[in-house]
């Protein structure tokens, strides 16, 4: 018995701590230093709102826009009629002279160039482009051109508002339309003074982007909202790293990002695909006054409030009375107007609007009004002033 105990001690005093197998490290592989005591972590919670790539983008990568004047050739009889526009002839000249041809000042005025197009061509230069990269171009008529159908854009420097170039554009046009016209008479699909050229630009200059300068960057939220600024920042900071984002105001939050232009553009692509947790949206009403539309966010509510809605209707009728004269009297026939006037109001009743906390609720008793989006405008500016609505009024 004192031996079966004695190798028992000794087994013990010799034997290795097992390890579970959750913890042992893969075969062929370092063995692991031994850990500390088990920390539990939590996990960052997923949220089903907006990520903030689609709430604010990073300030200093933006596009630009680029214009420049070219000239269509290749037209099929619809171009600008130069005796009324001269500048078409010029540009054609102009053009002729960088190939060693010269026109006489006399010609010149004497051209009847119906099958060339003075346009203006615009692109937008993206972020980050690169020389030889393509770019889509559009092309507007700025002449008198019937149709730029079947054209060819000739070399065209498209310029920034620096004045510099940054693109050449040239191609055939797409016009997505077709006319036909004969005697006097025409047909039009869609439209004819305008087309695309997919690819016809290529850039030749690059833009510089403070993306890789500094130890930080700027998100500008797309709407200025408190709430929403402070959300991106503690979203960036509990699931990057702490104290690496902070609100400068209700549009900009400031992110601390490593110097390794690789870890920085890793660190970017993950913040821009954090979701945010919902924030209470600033409860708005957005009224379009040239068509009546009025719409509002879940946050609108009422205020207890009485409205009185009628309405006055006045009709303005004219009828025609024609005065014969007696026969042989050699008068003349004359015709007048008899003209009425009525004035019609229907009685209006008095609305008692209660206390609404919900979107349907507000609907539902604006509803009960019977009027149409055009009182609906006025009835809504009233509340507001009467200080029953609760949200802020927007006209476009």
């Amino acid at each position: 018995m004192r031996r079966l105990i004695a190798l028992v001690i000794a087994s013990l005093a010799g034997a290795a701590v097992l390890t579970p197998l959750w913890a042992q490290a893969p075969a062929g592989t370092p063995a692991a230093r031994p850990a500390a005591a088990p920390t539990v972590v939590a996990a960052a919670p997923q949220f089903s709102g907006q990520r903030i790539k689609e709430v604010a983008q990073v300030q200093g990568v933006r596009s630009n826009q680029l214009t420049g004047y070219g000239l269509v050739v290749g037209l099929d009889g619809t171009g600008d009629q130069t005796t009324q526009m001269p500048y078409t002839a010029q540009g054609l000249q102009n053009y002729l002279q960088q190939l060693g041809i010269t026109v006489p000042p006399a010609a010149t005025s004497q051209l009847q160039l119906k099958n060339v197009a003075a346009v203006l061509v615009t692109a937008t230069l993206p972020a980050f482009a690169r020389p030889g990269q393509p770019l889509d171009v559009n092309v507007s008529s700025i002449g008198n051109a019937r149709s730029l159908r079947g054209g060819t854009l000739i070399t065209t420097p498209l310029r920034g508002v620096d004045g510099e170039i940054y693109a050449l554009a040239q191609g055939n046009l797409m016009v997505g339309g077709a006319g036909a016209s004969a005697g006097g008479s025409r047909v039009q699909i869609n439209h004819l003074s305008a087309g695309r050229i997919p690819g016809g630009g290529q850039v030749e200059r690059s833009v510089p982007t403070p993306l890789q300068s500094g130890n930080s960057l700027l998100l500008g939220l797309n709407a200025q909202d408190f709430s929403m600024a402070r959300e991106v920042a503690l979203t960036i900071n509990r699931n990057i790293g702490e104290n690496m984002a902070r609100a400068l105001d209700g549009r900009t939050v400031e992110v601390t990002l490593p110097t390794d232009p690789n870890e920085r553009i890793k660190v970017i692509a993950d913040i821009e695909e954090l979701r945010l947790r919902p924030t209470q949206a600033a409860a708005r009403v957005v009224i379009n006054a040239r068509t009546g539309s009025v719409v509002m966010n879940g946050a609108v509510t009422l205020n207890p409030a009485a409205i009185a809605h009628g309405s006055l209707s006045v009709v303005i009728q004219s009828t025609p009375v024609i005065s014969q004269p007696a026969p042989f009297s050699q008068g003349q026939t004359v015709v007048t107007e008899q003209t009425s006037i009525q004035i019609n109001q229907e009685p209006g009743n008095i609305i008692q609007v209660p206390q609404s906390t919900q979107l349907g609720d507000v609907v539902k008793a604006l509803n009960a009004l019977g009027a149409t989006p055009q009182d609906l405008l006025a009835v809504l500016q009233a509340l507001k002033a009467a200080g029953a609505l609760n949200a802020e009024l927007e006209v476009i």
